[in-house]
């Protein structure tokens, strides 16, 4: 029998902030780590099971590539929404790594900041690595107690790094910070502090574009709803936090993110997030929003829809969770997000199954289906905010192939002190710009500690990349005591990039014939139609009342063969049977639709 597990959404802790060595990095008192600090492409090759201990009883395993350990930590949730960019490379220079960073086994963590690495392609090296205790790797960014924020790299190739920090004793006193590196990778950083322009904010993510603008995704600190933006055009200049204008679909929690585009000229700003049901919703929904000349000028806020998931009954609807939402700008300057959905089931959000899908704006009206974890039963609980798999994140190589990578739980692997489900770091890639995905792959192996948090290179040049954190007990200290504070390494595992363009990826058989179905039908609110064309050409589809009068059209234009789905969003229109029809070429196709109360 199938155990489903509900899931909890807990309010975040607001803990606010705050030598090179040879190979065979020492992770714990007189054990050594059994992988090479090179990267592949210098031709050493690690272990094809590599593991290492992390004490007299905690054992890590990998399934692939080598193993480096860059850093360690006791703070155990480094985000309490989506997966961020914490893993960037200055291509031809080296690989920028950042986590959050403590020591502390005090919940409140006065020390809290966040911690850089870099690995220079020069000297083959990690810059800050300590060959006798893994927790001195690496150093910190901040000068005072910091947290929660991201990374990117500017138009020089340097690091630019956000963060919240402290601005006085009140829990309310802090604002976003930025540093920025003097040089690729000296880790000698200038900071550009938000206050007093944008004072009283948390929660900053950002990104930079080919304009060398710094954009700041943030949350209103006042009551942790709002979701606000700015952008920094000089140096220590801020604009003044602008919000998104009336109807703003609130995200009620950090579950936003920011992505902007590197092609050359392209001003194209993103921001995600996810709504929550608390907010008048009945489901989760994902939302975006568009900028095409850097933030000067804002598109209404689009409701991304839901991809096609759960089609098991009128009463089952696909949610977002809030750790969901990844945007991602390619090479082409076209607009990817990744998502995690889970069921919506007779009012409740469950974590059981969950699946992770792609969009694209170059294919607006289809989803692409990457992974499905539906273990049989889960034998303990997922750790807050997750869901079975979830934070997926995206990167892209040289040949314009995607790889994504995501946090899967086991359902059977428990730890037994705190009955919190151990989770693995999984990824796939895609060699049709996200039309088709390769089977998922998991590139650790279980053991008895979790692997959280993951982080995908971007961009990849020979080397996959991601980082990620190695929890010792499972279960986050930082949320509520799930389990205890532990020295945790950060560790970025690597293998060669051997698909080549010519590759294909799995093929998908085009359909047979002309279809169109609705989920759930009787729907509430939001309904998915998908529809399948055995042939390319002009097509159209719309909904009509029970007279037949026009309600509106959901798609049309000029197709290729294949299937698509989009979301009819009928909260605003009366119960009752609508028909929706499928028109291409001269075949058309209607099937009914009940709305009901």
């Amino acid at each position: 029998m199938r155990n489903v597990l509900c899931l909890a959404l807990l309010v975040p802790v607001l803990a606010l902030a705050a030598g090179t060595t040879p190979p065979g990095t020492v992770v714990a008192p007189g054990v050594s780590l059994q992988a090479v600090t090179a990267l592949a492409s210098d031709g050493k090759a690690g272990p094809s099971s590599a593991q290492f201990a992390l004490g007299p009883s905690r054992t890590a395993r990998f399934t692939i590539g080598t193993v480096d350990t860059v850093g360690g930590t006791t703070y155990d949730y480094c985000t309490n929404g989506p997966a961020y960019r914490m893993l960037v490379q200055t291509p031809g220079v080296g690989v920028h790594v950042l986590f959050m960073y403590s020591l502390d086994q005090d919940t409140l963590f006065p020390n809290r900041n966040l911690r850089y690495n870099f690995y220079d392609y020069n000297y083959r090296v990690w810059s800050w690595q300590d060959s006798l205790d893994f927790t001195q790797s690496g150093q910190n960014v901040f000068a005072t107690r910091a947290g929660y924020g991201c990374m990117d790299v500017d138009t020089t190739g340097v690091a630019v790094v956000s963060a919240h920090h402290s601005t006085g004793s009140g829990q309310a006193d802090y604002a976003p910070i930025i540093a920025r590196d003097a040089a690729v990778g000296q880790g000698i950083f200038e900071y550009s502090p938000g206050e007093p322009t944008i004072n009283n904010y948390e929660w900053p993510y950002i990104s930079v574009g080919s304009s060398g603008v710094h954009q700041l995704a943030i949350i209103a600190a006042s009551n942790q709803n709002n979701l606000y933006w700015s952008r920094s055009t000089t140096w220590q200049t801020w604009d003044p936090a602008m919000s998104i204008p009336s109807p703003q679909p609130e995200p009620n929690f950090p579950t936003h993110n920011i992505a902007t585009s590197d092609v050359p000229g392209s001003n194209k700003v993103c921001l995600t997030w996810v709504g929550t049901i608390s907010t008048g919703y009945q489901q989760n929904p994902g939302f975006y929003r568009l900028s095409s000349d850097g933030g000067s000028n804002w598109d209404a806020p689009v409701d991304l829809g839901y991809p096609p998931a759960f089609n098991v009954g009128s009463e089952t609807l696909p949610s977002y969770v809030v750790s969901s939402l990844f945007p991602f700008y390619d090479r082409n300057d076209n607009l990817h997000i990744v998502g995690n959905v889970s069921p919506y089931v007779r009012d409740t959000l469950w974590i059981l199954p969950s699946q992770i899908w792609h969009w694209c704006d170059a294919r607006p009206d289809s989803w692409d289906l990457i992974h499905v974890a539906s273990p049989d039963s889960l034998m303990g609980n997922v750790p807050s905010n997750s869901s079975v798999s979830c934070r997926p994140s995206l990167g892209e190589d040289t040949s314009g192939n995607l790889f994504v990578a995501w946090e899967e739980f086991d359902g059977v692997n428990v730890e037994p002190t705190t009955s919190r489900l151990r989770a693995d770091i999984w990824y796939s890639y895609s060699t049709d710009h996200g039309v088709t995905w390769a089977e998922g792959t998991k590139i650790t192996d279980g053991g008895d500690v979790s692997y959280r948090f993951p982080s995908i290179l971007n961009p990849i040049s020979d080397t996959v990349m991601v980082e990620y954190l190695i929890d010792q007990v499972a279960g986050t200290f930082v949320q509520g005591a799930e389990g205890p504070a532990t020295n945790n390494p950060i560790v970025v595992q690597k293998w060669a990039d051997t698909i080549p363009p010519a590759v294909e990826g799995p093929k998908s058989v085009l359909p047979g014939r002309m279809d169109i179905a609705a989920s759930p039908s009787p729907a509430r609110g939001r309904t998915v139609i998908s529809y399948a064309l055995p042939r390319s050409g002009d097509v159209s589809l719309a909904v009509y009342d029970a007279v037949g009068r026009p309600v509106q059209t959901l798609a049309s234009g000029r197709r290729e063969a294949g299937r698509y789905s989009t979301t009819w969003d009928a909260r605003d229109a009366a119960a009752g049977v609508y028909f929706y029809t499928l028109t291409s070429g001269k075949a058309s196709l209607t099937k009914k639709l009940i709305l009901a109360d």
